[in-house]
């Protein structure tokens, strides 16, 4: 355990992390990848989206099930590092920070190119430098100021995609697109090609990433047995959200004749809907999304990094340890997110999103076989019908459903993914002396669960 004493402050409620998942999620992104989607998948977004969330829900049952176990912030990584081996464990969490690390600079690259259409004559560089440092301060100061922040945010776009919901229903009664809300067409309709659905859905299930990294900010619930059901609700909220929007988006257009740019169709979509000025106000709400979501992918990478440093040894692992002494938040931590999220001036969005779910993946597999592992062969519970379906039949599912996933990723994403797993390989080969030593994994004295029968159960 780092010598740092302080601890990360508990004040987050339970619709507090659940406001923090949703802004994760962004639930504006359904309009954003509209257009990819519905000509993936010939016109059927809202089934793309109901085939994700299937596939989520089994390995949202799963982080559901570890952080009721091991309630730290590391996620994934704790999980691993505890159930299967220390080293496998660095090795997981080395993965999933090229997904958690990049989603924030992801962000900050939108909010460069939203006010360069905005504003094109101001250098980019500005508008990056005064996001990331706004950003950092807010998480810098107080988690629960983040969250309400976040909350406010996350309202907003919810309010704004009710108002499009709306919106496309007059226009349905008027005869638009499918000129009928309770139509199947958006589900199914002759040309449906499923293989083609899976494509599709592969390319909306990353939506549903916040849902995981609720489990960052486990030492900061207020209970920490809240945080199985935030990952729940989360999940089960944003999923509702995209499906919504997905129908009467796909009601209201049915194909993709009329929009000129098909790559992000949400300003056209409000345009069509409701005019001008609603165009304007559902951008702004895009706007809001993105923010809500760079304050909560900041905030749980900078968890994941301050856990990591704490079970490590060095200068280095100390210095990511740090908690502020008055406001009980990972100091360094958060600044070095801050930092590498400043690599939005250079880099283009095609080239950080090509790498962004390599690490997702990882992290799903493994929740879902630490599963296995914990609870069939450490504890040998499978001898009950209840036991086999809870701990063998979800977690293998699951695993199956990532698989899926995993052979439609795009070779650029599985290229750069092996990169930063190799030099995550390197790093473990010097910090354990050629894997002589074991990477240290400690949690919260505190926060530690007795691994007894009734435990194990939960």
């Amino acid at each position: 355990m780092s010598q740092n004493s302080t601890a990360l402050k508990r004040s987050l409620g339970l619709w507090a992390i659940v406001g923090l998942g949703l802004g994760y999620m962004t639930p504006t992104t359904v309009f954003d990848t509209f257009g990819i989607v519905s000509g993936e998948t010939n016109g059927v977004v809202p089934l793309a989206y109901l085939v994700a969330l299937v596939a989520m829900v089994f390995t949202a049952v799963s982080y559901g099930r570890m952080t009721r176990i091991y309630p730290s912030a590391g996620s994934a990584y704790t999980y691993t590092s505890e159930t299967i081996h220390p080293n496998v464990g660095f090795l997981v969490g080395w993965a999933s920070l090229l997904d958690y690390l990049l989603l924030p600079l992801v962000n900050a690259l939108l909010i460069r190119i939203y006010m360069q259409s905005f504003f094109p004559d101001v250098p980019a560089w500005i508008w990056v430098v005064a996001y990331v440092v706004l950003i950092t301060v807010m998480n810098l100061w107080s988690m629960n100021s983040t969250s309400k922040v976040n909350g406010i945010l996350v309202v907003f776009e919810v309010v704004l995609i009710g108002v499009f919901v709306v919106l496309a229903w007059n226009a349905l009664t008027h005869g638009a697109g499918d000129a009928s809300l309770f139509s199947s067409a958006p589900l199914f309709h002759d040309g449906v090609d499923m293989s083609a659905v899976i494509s599709g859905a592969t390319v909306v299930c990353f939506s549903f990433i916040g849902f995981d990294a609720i489990t960052m900010y486990t030492e900061e619930a207020k209970d920490t047995n809240t945080v199985p059901k935030a990952i729940v609700l989360a999940l089960l909220i944003g999923g509702a959200i995209f499906f919504v929007a997905a129908w009467f988006g796909q009601s209201v257009f049915p194909t993709l004749d009329g929009f000129q740019n098909t790559d992000d169709t949400l300003p056209e979509m409000a345009l069509k809907v409701g005019g001008e000025f609603f165009k304007i106000l559902f951008t702004s709400a895009a706007f809001a999304a993105t923010v809500a979501s760079s304050l909560s992918s900041h905030a749980s990478v900078s968890r994941m990094i301050y856990v990591m440093g704490r079970n490590g040894r060095g200068p280095v692992s100390r210095f990511f340890s740090f908690v502020h002494p008055k406001y009980r938040t990972p100091t360094y931590a958060v600044l070095f997110v801050g930092a590498v999220s400043l690599l939005a001036i250079p880099f283009t969005l095609e080239f950080i999103s090509s790498m962004i779910n390599f690490g997702a993946l990882i992290a799903f597999t493994f929740v879902n076989l630490t599963v296995i592992i914990l609870f069939v062969f450490r504890r040998k519970q499978f001898r009950s019908p209840r036991d086999v379906f809870r701990n063998i039949v979800l977690p293998v599912v699951g695993m199956g459903l990532t698989g899926v996933l995993w052979a439609n990723l795009q070779a650029d994403a599985l290229t750069y993914g092996a990169i930063w797993l190799s030099i995550g390989i390197v790093c473990l080969l010097v910090m354990t002396r050629g894997f002589r030593q074991t990477i240290n994994v400690s949690m919260r004295e505190e926060d530690a669960v007795e691994l007894d029968a009734e435990s194990v159960t939960a």
